[in-house]
């Protein structure tokens, strides 16, 4: 693409919406800014079409939106009457624009005659993935950029089981949103209009309601929690997103009626005026509900981020100080606590399987082994652990038991199709009165679960790397490691390297290779001779790189060692090629 030349028809395009228009003449004099603007269409990663609110086709707006939206119904109309009939579920959250672009998209898809049904206010990601199966629709759209910050919003898809577009369809889709010419000539239909025709309707308040009444159903002692649920105290912030409503809700329905609700973060802010970023992984967001929390003397804090897909759990420690889990921590709590309660009740099914991501903990495979149950890695991105859960509904090889990834993200009732913070945060309150109920802190109930299958330590560091350079810095690093990958890391040796773009893994010991049976990113893994790894992943939908890195020790303090080592190591080797 010619930047200069799209630049040219977006900025005589005589009948330019006026707030993208000022947004144009705002940066019209800063080359860098509008060539980056410009010099490419925004690209479907692992969680959709997400960019930078701002004018032409690599950032968010109203043409933009059109653009998917319309790719969308062209596909919708390549699979027949049923899915135009059937129709696709919107939802948006709380961020700049997310009402107007899911309005937008509603009416694309009606001037085609596909019935859109749009939330009538902002919703989590997770119900719509319920209302997608609910109201039995083809396809769902979130407006949302999750937890980037307030400058980005996203358009994600979902398809007739309610979970993201796996590669194949989205592929398909991508397709007919690329085979558009003009993003600015694409024609929508009148809200009005389409109203009376009924191909622009309201959510029905029913599906809020079963919803609320499903996420009950994940409750392992339901009877427990109604009789004590109230001597747990928790304090709750939604950072200013979408889960204020339905986790205040469905807690206080459950029995834990001892909830505080953070004040200044409670109302949607699409700004997030009181953090830097609002997103739970990031420490500094649980500043608020840690004041909070010591007033209160609370027992659990949960923090969700703007699409209440990711939630993070902060406990005390064994000094009365809080500390925010990981996400592996938080998974393996939250795996064992459900398996060894299935076990004791005899509910655990023989088929089921855990399913995680490859640069989630290794603990969640040792935890399912230890149960006799199967674990299986998938991509990163939760639309491969739906993908992989509507599978076994079909074939009915394996009964899906708990689904996770590093980053906050977690399943435990299907009846949801990606990742969910409000089932998450009913769940972690479950666990804290189970460990309450024996006399222990969560933090406590983490160092049993360590003592039990290993001290398994991660770490994450991110580079990030902006505009059309840094794309080319993120590919150049990537080919480095694949034309010469060390051999060794911080005086160990590399056992093998998977690289998921060849779908091959190599064994340096004995020069073997193997087939990896996923579907091809451009990912690279290291394994080392200790049972340490690390990862190399670009960002589907931010522009960064990330570096994953796990070990496992036999105590604490040996494994945090290893992992200052081992991300010291890597990042030393990656700092030559920057």
């Amino acid at each position: 693409m010619n930047w200069n030349d799209s630049y040219t028809r977006w900025s005589t395009f005589a009948t330019l919406e006026q707030d993208v228009k000022s947004e144009l003449d705002a940066i019209k004099e800063n080359e860098t800014t509008l060539e980056d603007c410009f010099y490419k269409n925004l690209e479907f990663g692992t969680g959709g079409m997400r960019g930078e609110i701002g004018p032409g086709p690599n950032r968010m707006n109203t043409y933009t939106v059109r653009r998917a939206a319309k790719g969308l119904a062209d596909y919708l109309e390549s699979k027949g009457e049923d899915a135009k009939k059937r129709g696709v579920v919107i939802a948006y959250d709380s961020r700049h624009k997310s009402p107007q672009f899911a309005r937008e998209a509603a009416l694309t898809l009606g001037k085609q005659g596909i019935t859109a049904y749009v939330f009538n206010d902002l919703r989590p990601t997770p119900e719509l993935s319920f209302a997608v199966r609910h109201l039995g629709a083809y396809a769902g759209i979130v407006i949302t950029a999750s937890h980037n910050p307030p400058e980005y919003n996203g358009f994600k898809v979902y398809g007739p089981d309610g979970g993201q577009l796996p590669p194949g369809p989205a592929d398909e889709l991508v397709s007919y949103v690329d085979a558009i010419q003009n993003e600015l000539l694409i024609e929508v239909g009148e809200e009005i209009e389409l109203k009376s025709e009924l191909l622009y309707q309201i959510v029905p308040q029913d599906v809020d309601d079963a919803y609320n009444d499903q996420l009950k159903t994940i409750l392992v002692q339901p009877e427990l929690v109604r009789e004590q649920g109230s001597t747990v105290n928790i304090v709750f912030t939604p950072l200013h997103g979408t889960a204020n409503v339905p986790v205040r809700r469905v807690l206080a329905d459950a029995g834990f009626t001892n909830v505080t609700v953070v004040p200044e973060q409670e109302l949607p802010d699409p700004n997030f005026s009181t953090v830097k970023s609002p997103n739970p992984e990031e420490h500094a967001a649980f500043e608020y509900a840690m004041k909070l929390g010591e007033e209160k003397e609370a027992d659990l804090l949960l923090a969700t981020d703007p699409d209440a897909d990711r939630v993070g759990l902060a406990v005390k420690d064994h000094e009365g100080n809080y500390q925010v889990l990981t996400g592996n921590q938080t998974g393996a709590l939250l795996l064992d606590y459900l398996l060894t309660k299935q076990k004791e009740d005899g509910t655990l099914p023989q088929n089921g399987i855990v399913l995680k991501t490859i640069v989630t903990s290794e603990i969640g495979a040792k935890i399912a082994e230890h149960f006799g149950l199967k674990s299986l890695d998938t991509l990163t991105g939760f639309k491969f652990i739906g993908e992989k859960i509507k599978e076994y509904e079909e074939s009915g090889e394996h009964t899906f038991l708990f689904g996770y990834e590093e980053s906050y993200g977690y399943l435990i009732g299907d009846f949801v199709r990606d990742k969910d913070a409000v089932q998450a945060c009913l769940l972690g309150a479950e666990l804290a009165l189970y460990y309450k109920e024996r006399g222990m802190t969560i933090y406590e109930g983490l160092q049993e679960v360590f003592s039990k299958y290993g001290f398994y330590r991660e770490g994450l560091e991110s580079l990030t790397l902006k505009g059309k350079a840094g794309a080319e810095k993120i590919n150049s690093i990537l080919a480095s490691f694949r034309m010469d990958p060390p051999k060794e890391m911080n005086g160990i040796q590399i056992d093998s390297v998977e690289d998921y773009h060849s779908s091959e893994r190599s064994l340096l010991v004995t020069g073997e290779k193997e087939t990896i049976a996923l579907p091809v990113s451009n990912v690279l893994k290291y394994k080392l001779a200790d049972g340490s790894w690390f990862c190399i992943r670009p960002s589907g939908t931010e522009p960064k790189v990330k570096f994953y890195f796990g070990v496992n020790a036999t105590n604490d303090e040996d494994s945090k060692e290893k992992l200052a080592a081992l991300r010291t190591a890597v990042m030393d080797y990656v700092n030559q090629f920057i």
